[in-house]
């Protein structure tokens, strides 16, 4: 068995509707914005918050993230919005330095202030989009290059994180800096690489070798293609090809569909009992990640077995890190791969299915575990492009 059938729920016989999925957006965006609070922030659920400082921060689940997703939306025309988001990410960056969010109780790894989606990198990033500063290229700047010898050797907290930054803002400005500071960052995250093409990273006082996206080698090859030109040409031809040779090694395949665990030594039942199909660890996120270079028969295959499997249960949600949207998008890149349109369908019922769980619950304000991420992967059904938040797309 590759999943657990009690996890998930049948998807909705909704017919996919554009007028109303622009409407269901709008009305994300108006709930977000109505309990944005300037001292609180937004309010945080029990998983997003365990063992940290509230209010949340961060661009994973907390304030940057929905920060950074309103602002995406404005900015293609997905959503009107009358919340201040210059005052709010200045709010936001301001109790940050008051106290970061970071997790208390657990080993964090070196350089933890400065990661990605959990440190101050990631609200700076933010901030810059929003109202782009001199002062805030400047810490961001100081932050990436503090990440480059960071133990984690991944995107969540580590340097492959950063180098999305700054990438981006070479994209962006043009500035020799962004490339020199990609550059460095690079280099060391490629001498950290074993034999077997894989990375051996310190979290949370363990050594992993992952394959998932937010941990592992998907994350880490995305970010090296990520900086385009800046890697040379041969580099990326040889990542891609010993990437692609790692996933069909490490694939389970059975009866035509395939997903992966979340170690390369690891089985598919986790410590908890749990076999997880999701952006986070399982074939969604090894198709998102690696679905320009994954074998086509193992990106159709994993793509397969997300629909069979169906929507994730009230349990995981919606959301894109371990929801019914983040599998999603696993449709919508084989879509993307493929041209075949009945990928592109069978995506947009997922969005339906996701904006019908947003509306049978409580609001959840965050970019990852909330309700910003459905309304970002619903914009990206109707533009019929897989971009996923921050790791694909800025903006």
């Amino acid at each position: 068995m590759l999943f657990d059938p009690a996890a998930f729920e049948p998807l909705t016989e909704t017919p996919w509707s554009e007028p109303r999925v622009r409407d269901a957006i709008q009305a994300i965006v108006e709930a977000a914005e109505e309990a944005f609070d300037d001292a609180a922030l937004w309010p945080a659920g029990e998983w997003e918050s365990w063992q940290t400082p509230l209010p949340l921060k961060n661009l994973y689940v907390g304030a940057a993230g929905v920060l950074w997703a309103l602002h995406a939306l404005r900015s293609r025309g997905r959503a009107d919005g009358v919340l201040d988001l210059v005052r709010a990410v200045s709010r936001t960056h301001e109790r940050w330095r008051r106290e970061p969010d970071l997790m208390r109780g657990i080993q964090l790894p070196s350089a933890a202030e400065a990661g990605l989606l959990t440190g101050e990198s990631g609200i700076l990033m933010t901030a810059w989009l929003v109202e782009p500063t001199a002062e805030l290229a400047e810490r961001l700047h100081e932050r990436i290059r503090e990440n480059a010898d960071n133990e984690a050797i991944e995107i969540m907290w580590g340097a492959p994180g950063t180098m999305l930054a700054a990438a981006e803002l070479h994209r962006r400005t043009g500035e020799a800096r962004w490339a020199d500071a990609w550059r460095e960052s690079a280099g060391k995250v490629l001498a950290a690489r074993t034999a077997d093409g894989l990375w051996e990273s310190r979290l949370y006082g363990e050594v992993r070798r992952s394959l998932t996206p937010p941990h592992g080698i998907a994350g880490n090859v995305h970010a090296l293609l990520d900086g385009g030109d800046l890697l040379d040409a041969e580099m990326r031809r040889m990542l891609q090809r010993e990437a692609s040779e790692v996933l069909r090694r490490t694939a389970v395949v059975e009866d035509g569909l395939a997903t992966w665990p979340a170690g390369a030594a690891d089985g598919l039942v986790g410590e908890d009992g749990e076999i997880r199909l999701q952006w986070c660890a399982g074939a969604p996120g090894i198709v998102i990640a690696a679905g320009t270079y994954l074998d086509e028969d193992l990106l159709l295959a994993g793509a397969e077995l997300v629909w069979r499997a169906g929507a994730h249960g009230a349990e995981k949600g919606a959301g894109i890190c371990h929801g019914t949207a983040g599998n999603g998008y696993a449709l919508l890149r084989t879509f993307e791969r493929t041209g075949d349109e009945r990928w592109l369908d069978r995506a947009r019922r997922f969005a339906t299915h996701a904006l019908e769980q947003v509306e049978r619950r409580e609001g959840r304000f965050s970019l990852w575990t909330g309700d910003l991420g459905v309304a970002l992967f619903a914009s990206d059904c109707i533009d019929a492009r897989a971009r996923y938040p921050v790791l694909e797309t800025w903006g």
